[in-house]
């Protein structure tokens, strides 16, 4: 007879999350985020700091991303996730992705 295959582990429980509040201390003036007239959104200094303090992975805006490529996927899931944001930031940033 043959052995069983190894079950896969199970999913760890869920937890609470440790990025809450992680955009704290992130502002314009201490140069983490952009201001709305130079399109919102963060500094590489501000995706620095979060990205050390969640252990996230954020990266750069990708508005020239190519259709099948996969910073054309990560353009086309923010310009979806982002059609509702009506704040001044909100269309700044969508204009600076070219949503």
């Amino acid at each position: 007879m043959a052995a069983k295959p190894a079950a896969k582990p199970k999913a760890k429980p869920a937890t609470k999350s440790k990025k809450k509040g992680a955009m704290k201390g992130v502002t314009v003036k201490s140069g983490g985020k952009l201001s709305v007239k130079q399109g919102a959104g963060l500094t590489q200094k501000g995706r620095d700091k979060i990205n050390r303090e969640t252990g996230s992975n954020l990266k750069a805006p990708a508005p020239n991303g190519k259709p099948g490529t996969k910073d054309g996927a990560r353009k086309k899931s923010f310009c979806a996730r982002s059609r509702g944001w009506n704040g001044e930031r909100g269309k700044a940033a969508r204009k600076r992705w070219k949503c």
